[in-house]
């Protein structure tokens, strides 16, 4: 398929405001895609790579304006593009406004030709500047990407500009591609969402379906070493989960980081919350993977970060070791971490999703030694609840899970059947939508922060966060999103969502002033949430049910 023909439906379906109308031109999309099938599944949801993969472009807004300021001639340069987004809003408006033609010769003067771009030499070409690695890959990158936009007339500017910064923005969720592949191959939606479940690749699903039917997509299993989104939990109470259910499992609730745990059979691999891989920085964890099973295995657990007398350290610890590519021995000396396993999602060849905890759980432990798997308590008393988390506490521990002894594990959901206690004042994971420049001394570092959390379309703005930040850590924030303002005026930025914050607050109240309709008040900087990406922060839904219970 030509790329043009791609970008004419994407402008359809972004026109379209009804749910229906959408699915149904998505399904028509995944209909007609032919040997592109997998590659137009992910381009119309704006990714390039199936989900499970930790592969980036590494393409931040700064070298895409270069690339498009290269390619719309000498006399535009990275700065007017920029300034032309803080008119327009919008990257894909912004490359659709230059005429890329003057630079692409004869192929300017008609479609089809050799020249023309299809939906195949961009997933091509995508994928090699992603591998660009190491000095001038920069460079190189914003070549390989003027080469593209060199190519491009403004319709597949507006998509290809969108695509690479992950930003298509035309109204199609993961939900949207789901059913279109449903409709469009004729397989029930419970099948096609069990085989994303398992395989996170909407690309391979849709060619199983299209090639292999419901057996097909009934056949797609868990595979060793391609991870799967984590199961999640809610907030929720003790009385609430025993109304719901007629006794409660109940463990710990760790203040570390998520890690899932993949055994070939011979070596191990970790990946985190994200599916990035996080092999390389816990050598020790690997170890104590390798040293216990000797059969092939895909685990759920929590990695903590201890003091010298095994005590929990805060959360930030343990990132110190997720972030570390170099010196990774150097680092382990000074953060010790200790991995807690609490799930059990395959082994020795039989996926357990559909089990329910407490066979996983009894699965685990016939695994691994106590001192790794997480205590599972089950009851229907709600003072022997109390007493555990108590127990938690006084461990140094966050507080509690709950979870229904009887529940599958389903990737990916946030559903009732796992919920989180915690004693603390509730938090919330907010995105940084924006920012200010600081003032004096500290008029190279952003300093006050734009909150805001997850809507339908987008994100909703609930505050601003000035307190609770250290200078360093004012100073590592603004080094991470520099790169990510997408428009400045005066000391106010725009920025690219990107980074995830956790923020205290003392309540919500009901705004007019900001478009959430509610304002936090006096919100605090607690810390960057390294596990998180603006897709998994907190949701204006949430916001407003924190709310309606104060």
């Amino acid at each position: 398929m030509e790329f043009a023909d791609f970008a004419a439906r994407a402008s359809e379906i972004e026109s379209e405001s009804a749910d229906i109308a959408i699915t149904e031109s998505v399904t028509e999309l995944l209909g007609e895609a032919d040997d592109d099938l997998a590659t137009l599944a992910r381009f119309v949801q704006g990714r390039v790579f199936p989900a499970h993969e930790s592969t980036t472009l590494d393409i931040g807004p700064r070298l895409c304006y270069e690339a498009i300021a290269r390619a719309a001639g000498q006399n535009v340069s990275a700065d007017d593009v920029e300034t032309r987004l803080a008119e327009r809003g919008e990257i894909g408006e912004v490359a659709a406004s230059y005429d890329f033609g003057g630079q692409r010769g004869l192929a300017a003067f008609g479609s089809g030709g050799e020249d023309a771009l299809t939906v195949a030499t961009v997933a091509d070409e995508l994928s090699a500047l992603a591998a660009v690695t190491g000095s001038g890959s920069q460079e190189t990158k914003v070549d390989m990407l003027f080469g593209l936009f060199n190519r491009a007339d403004p319709e597949e500017a507006r998509y290809l500009a969108r695509l690479v910064l992950s930003e298509m923005r035309i109204g199609v969720g993961d939900g949207t591609v789901r059913d279109a592949i449903a409709a469009a191959f004729d397989a029930p939606v419970d099948a096609v969402e069990r085989a994303l479940q398992v395989s996170n690749d909407y690309g391979y699903v849709a060619e199983v379906a299209r090639d292999e039917g419901e057996t097909g997509l009934a056949a797609i299993d868990l595979e060793v070493g391609r991870p799967v989104q984590a199961m999640l939990a809610q907030a929720g109470t003790s009385t609430g989960a025993l109304e719901d259910w007629e006794a409660v499992a109940v463990e710990w609730k760790y203040d570390g980081a998520r890690v899932q745990v993949h055994f070939d059979g011979e070596s191990a691999r970790l990946f985190s919350r994200n599916m990035e891989e996080v092999t390389d920085p816990l050598p020790e964890i690997v170890a104590t993977v390798d040293d216990a099973l000797e059969t092939p295995a895909i685990l759920d657990g929590e990695v903590v970060a201890v003091d010298d007398d095994g005590a929990p350290l805060p959360f930030q610890e343990v990132l110190r070791r997720f972030r570390r590519k170099h010196d990774v021995a150097a680092t382990r000396e000074d953060v010790t971490v200790r991995l807690h396993l609490f799930d059990c999602l395959h082994a020795d060849g039989e996926d357990l999703l559909d089990a329910p905890l407490r066979e996983r759980h009894d699965r685990l432990e016939s695994l691994f030694p106590p001192d790794t798997v997480s205590d599972l308590w089950t009851t229907d008393d709600p003072a022997r609840i109390a007493d555990i988390e108590a127990e938690a506490l006084e461990a140094g521990h966050e507080g509690i899970m709950l979870k229904d002894p009887d529940a599958a594990y389903t990737p990916g959901k946030r559903g009732k059947n796992w919920r989180k206690r915690k004693p603390d004042v509730e938090t919330l994971d907010c995105v940084i939508t924006g920012a200010e420049w600081g003032e004096g001394r500290r008029a190279n570092v952003l300093g006050t922060f734009e909150l805001s959390v997850r809507t339908d379309d987008g994100f909703a703005h609930v505050g601003n966060v000035a307190t609770g930040f250290t200078d360093a850590e004012l100073d590592a924030v603004t080094e991470r999103l520099e790169p990510h303002i997408s428009a400045e005026s005066g000391r106010e930025v725009a920025l690219d969502p990107h980074l995830v914050f956790e923020v205290g607050y003392e309540e919500i109240q009901t705004s007019s002033n900001y478009d959430a309709g509610y304002a936090l008040r006096f919100p605090r900087f607690l810390a960057v949430r390294e596990d998180k990406t603006p897709d998994d922060a907190d949701s204006l839904s949430r916001v407003g049910r924190l709310a309606d219970a104060e």
